[in-house]
């Protein structure tokens, strides 16, 4: 299969040829033909050799798709493609991966959470592209001294990914591929400038974020529905005690706290339509139902006191065990027993 020569947003470094940091190939680069991924997620979260931090890389024609893992669990997912790099979620990932089974390459590897933290803040949205003059290494980290630069530097060459941490300008730590143990970080790093055999340049590209400390995990397809039902549940609820209101009433505190909760544009899409590709975390779900619902039945309780207790009570119940584990009856004003 001839590798792809889509290449990394404004660099010289191919897609196809992106490798990352690690401590242990668990698969090493295969086809997606010959990998079954139901199994292999299944793998990850039931044995106990699957259960670890780490990521799955899929090369794909013109992307490279990430999957991140805390513990087995698959958390979170981003993209690196020819019009720059995002977070997607879970389920658009393994689509992807899916569509170019026959095209498209895969490598299991465990990593450090930290380094899956600063993989996946490198696609957040505040990635910024630095200049790299391959013909005069000496003059790139003095420059990030001089500018007292903090955050996570990535350098990549010839696909090769590493990841340094600065703090004004000072190097702290970091993650290189395939480093050899004994070789100090400042020799590995000065020989990813070394021409090539035939004396070619390295393809190179750098770029700086935020340190990040953890990696965030997404919320479930399963989990966004369940919340967008509650939301249509407390809807209906309400529309029982005032007929004709509920909707009207949902919309306009809706439309007053969106821009607080962008999560709500999620919840309250129409019943009998698909829920929308989006990436949001637990508790963004939780905040936003509970501020929403709050709102909406202070104004019910207004007009009619003790309507706030029935209207929870009868909307939440089959879902209550996911509520209660989010905090959600203790952030309300009232009291909800079952």
């Amino acid at each position: 299969m001839r590798a792809s020569t889509a290449r990394l947003t404004n660099s010289p470094v191919r897609l196809a040829d992106l490798q990352f940091p690690q401590v242990n190939r668990l698969i090493h680069r295969t086809r997606l033909a010959f990998i079954h991924l139901e199994n292999l997620l299944a793998y990850a979260k039931r044995d106990r050799d699957g259960r670890i931090d780490g990521y799955l890389a899929a090369h794909l024609p013109d992307e490279c798709v990430l999957l991140f893992f805390r513990k087995g669990e698959a958390v979170n997912a981003a993209t690196l493609h020819t019009a720059g790099r995002r977070v997607i979620t879970i389920t658009e990932a393994l689509r992807r991966m899916r569509t170019e089974v026959e095209r498209g390459d895969l490598t299991y590897c465990a990593a450090p959470m930290e380094q899956l933290a600063w993989m996946y803040a490198s696609c957040g949205g505040t990635y910024q592209p630095r200049g790299i003059d391959v013909n005069q290494p000496e003059k790139f980290f003095p420059t990030l001294q001089h500018e007292k630069v903090t955050g996570v530097l990535e350098l990549i060459a010839n696909g090769r990914v590493s990841y340094l941490r600065f703090d004004q300008g000072k190097y702290l730590s970091g993650h290189f591929c395939d480093k050899p143990d004994n070789t100090p970080p400042a020799r590995y790093l000065e020989s990813l400038f070394d021409p090539g055999p035939d004396g070619s340049a390295p393809a190179m590209s750098a770029g700086t974020f935020p340190g990040a400390d953890d990696l965030p995990a997404q919320a479930a397809t399963a989990l966004v529905n369940t919340y967008r039902e509650l939301y249509w549940r407390i809807v209906d609820a309400v529309e029982r005690e005032f007929p004709g209101e509920a909707k009207r009433r949902a919309q306009k505190v809706t439309a007053a706290i969106v821009e607080t909760h962008q999560v709500l544009a999620l919840l309250s899409v129409p019943r009998g339509t698909d829920t929308p590709d989006a990436v949001v975390r637990p508790e963004e779900l939780a905040g936003a139902l509970t501020d929403w619902a709050l709102q909406l039945l202070e104004g019910a309780e207004v007009m009619m006191p003790g309507t706030a207790t029935k209207v929870l009570k009868d909307a939440t119940r089959e879902h209550r065990y996911v509520l209660q584990a989010a905090g959600f009856y203790g952030k309300l004003p009232w009291r909800v027993t079952w």
